[in-house]
């Protein structure tokens, strides 16, 4: 029987975490890996709680998947918000509930935190993460994203 855990990420996970984004942005069509990046982005979440969380499973100790939530507040509901990012499972070890398992801890965590909503982003065509956040709840906004790189 396999021990799988999820749990608040701390300061070591760093390096397996930037190893999961780099799989995760290479599937991105927006995003190209950069390890060192991702690795600061990480410890900079890790080390300030008030910024965000990042939330890893293991599975008999090491790594297998994470998902992240940044804080911010919506002015419009006068409340702490959540932005859910990075939400990527070893492609190994997909289709075991993992990722099932991340979302609701992240989903558990922004309700007991008293988070008034989640946001996330999917590529248009990744139809098959949309139904995966679409059973958890989640649904489409009218919104349209928009970036502008500085």
């Amino acid at each position: 029987m396999l021990d799988v855990v999820v749990r608040t990420a701390a300061p070591a996970d760093s390096m397996r975490c930037a190893e999961l984004l780099g799989t995760l942005f290479s599937q991105e069509v927006e995003f190209r890996p950069d390890a060192s990046a991702q690795r600061r982005g990480i410890e900079m979440i890790v080390s300030n709680p008030d910024v965000g969380r990042v939330f890893v499973c293991t599975v008999d100790g090491t790594i297998q998947g994470m998902v992240l939530l940044l804080f911010t507040v919506s002015t419009f509901l006068g409340r702490k918000v959540a932005l859910l990012e990075d939400m990527i499972v070893d492609p190994a070890f997909r289709g075991e509930g993992i990722g099932s398992m991340l979302i609701s801890h992240a989903i558990s965590f922004a309700e007991k935190q008293g988070l008034a909503r989640i946001t996330l982003l999917t590529d248009h065509d990744n139809s098959r993460a949309q139904e995966f956040y679409s059973r958890s709840g989640f649904r489409r906004s009218s919104m349209t994203v928009m970036r502008k790189q500085i």
